[in-house]
């Protein structure tokens, strides 16, 4: 994880003071390249690293060749925290390097430390969903929970409805396969938001509430649990061309479930989703390379849906084909 190759950077330049990006490499074990980026990661992430040049040159902390740690500002120890946390967050030894770099902080840093670690989680398993922008409100929402602040959100509503103004005490941000969600507490409990429709975001000046047990790692999983729950209530046993199966899964992240082994270049999948519709129309594109074994009523849909596509457009494709041939010009001779 690059979250440990951070923190063994930091360390290790603790120790020596200076290292060349050579060095760093044959330390732990990546290429120079690897180590070039990092140590540039860092010192655009605000942490007090920069380059020397020369026969002697090489990177160092800032303040001379034996800084401590406990260095860094408030503002640089945040940014660091910020940088690493989120992959710390599903790598354990990442983690453990965290916990002892906070003790190695002042105790007046050790809080917006520990929040600005806490503050993000990365959940790389997909929903689907994919290519989305990172919101411009993330940075804004992130300072918010890392301030312990509340914050004015105007929230998009479903379908049309009105947006509606919410109070809120963010208590920790998401990232699953580049779409965002708010971890945040409200009058009516904790609640999430999708980043992507909050219209508007005003940080307050009111501490916001956070409870002492919280953890956002479990929080999520939570969530997790109980979505998955509403997205799988049906599944469909479904066979599909080996050759397409990562398409597929690329696709319908952990709603695709390989059964079993290859059969004559054939998978069988499991994909749920919460009505027959659904999941038919997950799979009308697929056309001949998949086959529904099971249930009948998503094989019912499919057929509707077929039947929908060949009403509305049965009889264009021989137009097509008659246009094509009269387009070729009258000199073009058609075997």
């Amino acid at each position: 994880m690059r979250a440990d190759r951070l923190v063994a950077t930091l360390l290790l330049m603790q120790a020596r003071g200076r290292v060349t990006a050579a060095e760093l490499a044959s330390e732990l074990e990546i290429s120079v390249a690897t180590a070039r980026r990092d140590l540039e990661a860092l010192s655009t992430a605000g942490i007090p690293v920069y380059p020397e040049r020369g026969r002697n040159g090489g990177w160092s902390l800032l303040g001379g060749s034996r800084t401590d740690l406990s260095g860094l500002t408030a503002t640089e120890a945040q940014a660091l925290f910020l940088l690493v946390g989120p992959a710390a967050a599903i790598a354990p030894d990442a983690k453990a390097a965290l916990r002892k770099l906070v003790r190695a902080l002042p105790e007046t840093f050790r809080s917006d430390a520990e929040a600005a670690a806490e503050a993000v989680v990365i959940d790389p398993a997909g929903w689907g969903e994919n290519d989305k922008a990172r919101p411009v409100l993330v940075n804004d929402l992130q300072h918010a929970v890392v301030r312990r602040l509340k914050v004015q959100l105007v929230y998009g509503g479903r379908r049309g409805a009105a947006p509606t103004e919410r109070l809120v005490s963010p208590l920790g941000l998401i990232d699953k396969d580049d779409v965002w969600y708010l971890i945040a507490g409200t009058d009516k409990g904790q609640r999430t938001f999708r980043v992507d429709r909050v219209l508007e975001a005003t940080v307050t000046a009111e501490p916001a509430e956070r409870p002492d047990d919280f953890d956002l790692s479990s929080a999520w999983a939570k969530v997790v649990e109980e979505m998955e729950l509403n997205r799988s209530l049906l599944a469909a046993t479904v066979r599909v061309q080996e050759r397409h199966l990562w398409v597929m899964q690329d696709r319908l992240g952990r709603h695709c479930e390989v059964l079993g082994p290859p059969e004559d270049g054939w998978v069988r999948t499991r994909i749920t989703a919460p009505t027959p519709l659904m999941i038919a129309q997950h799979l009308a594109g697929w056309g001949g390379s998949i086959e529904v074994l099971e249930p009948p009523s998503v094989q019912a849909e499919l057929a509707r849906l077929g039947a929908e596509l060949v009403s509305r457009y049965d009889g264009r494709a021989d137009t097509a084909r008659s246009e094509t041939v009269t387009g070729r010009g009258a000199g073009e001779k058609v075997s």
